[in-house]
């Protein structure tokens, strides 16, 4: 039974990694997740505080990473129009067969959005910049902590091998 939990968790931990980058998969907290399916394990169990706590960032990091393009869209010299626009632009660009919509939809999506507010093309155009680069840093943060989630599942499955088999 310890192999399939560490199997199931190995793949919680590579969507996790997946989810980084596609919006529909909360990445830290689907590695999350692997990381309890291996807490489950009789061989490789985690310490509670430890898995309270890297839920508790998990969670914290979901949030951000809807927060994170609006604030950036806001830096840039963006209105509420940019930042719903961004929002709406991320939702059509994940549901868009375009490859590269999930880029593509924010940005355009805040350049819409402030240029529906009668703002002057060039600060619709720093403002859909902003929201780039927001989503460019919420998704580095996500992988960050994807990574570092999965290299503990690697190194608490090395150390406990032979437990496991």
């Amino acid at each position: 039974m310890d192999v399939f939990l560490v199997i199931l968790a190995l793949l919680f931990m590579v969507l996790g990694l997946i989810g980084s980058f596609l919006p529909v998969l909360p990445g830290p907290l689907t590695s999350w997740v692997g990381l309890f399916i291996l807490h489950l394990t009789e061989a490789i169990p985690f310490n509670w505080t430890f898995l309270i706590i890297t839920l508790i960032l998990a969670i914290g990091i979901w949030i951000l990473d809807y927060i994170i393009p609006a604030m950036g869209t806001k830096r840039y010299g963006g209105s509420r129009a940019g930042i719903i626009g961004t929002s709406i632009g991320l939702i059509v660009g994940l549901l868009s067969p375009i490859p590269g919509g999930i880029i593509i939809g924010p940005f355009l999506g805040a350049l819409l959005g402030e240029l529906m507010n009668k703002s002057e093309f060039n600060k619709a155009l720093k403002a859909a910049f902003g929201s780039f680069l927001g989503f460019l840093a919420s998704t580095f943060i996500k992988f960050v902590v994807a990574v570092i989630y999965f290299g503990l599942f690697i190194m608490k499955v090395v150390n406990n091998t032979e437990l496991l088999f």
